[in-house]
């Protein structure tokens, strides 16, 4: 997937704050000034989120940038916007997310084939002992790699 495709915005605090559990590709209803700031690399996820209503999907509280050139035809930055899903795949993500302590967050905003896409992923929230053991594991992972790099012979 990676390989073509051209990521527009991540959502690193994602990973720090839940366990991501299943992801999923969708459509994104935009604006026209909303694609040209999702281009110039102007989205933020950190603090978005999906939500299933109605059998619609909707993405929450992610902010577009206003675009440079929009003028009076600019967009709202925080509006929601429609999510492109099968209704099957809606079903099931209404399924997952009403038993409770599982949410839909999206991890990453690309370009796939000239179309926007995001990157859903069902999560489970993090309690602060696992917050710890992540960053624990990364910063061990980062010492034996800078001990590897500077062995001998190099």
């Amino acid at each position: 997937m990676p390989g073509s495709d051209q990521t527009l915005a991540n959502n690193r605090a994602a990973a720090h704050e839940f366990h991501l559990l299943q992801r999923l590709e969708a459509g994104i209803v935009l604006t026209g000034t909303e694609v040209k700031s999702a281009r110039e690399g102007g989205v933020s996820l950190k603090q978005s989120y999906a939500r299933v209503r109605n059998g619609e999907a909707f993405l929450v509280n992610a902010h577009f940038a206003p675009y440079g050139q929009g003028n009076r035809a600019n967009h709202e930055p925080l509006r929601t916007r429609k999510l492109l899903l099968h209704a099957r795949e809606i079903r099931k993500l209404e399924r997952e997310t009403s038993q409770g302590g599982v949410t839909l967050v999206p991890t990453r905003l690309y370009l796939k084939s000239g179309l926007i896409k995001v990157e859903l992923a069902l999560a489970r929230g993090k309690k602060l002992h696992d917050k710890r053991e992540t960053i624990r594991r990364r910063e061990v992972e980062r010492e034996l790699a800078r001990a590897r790099g500077s062995g001998p012979g190099r």
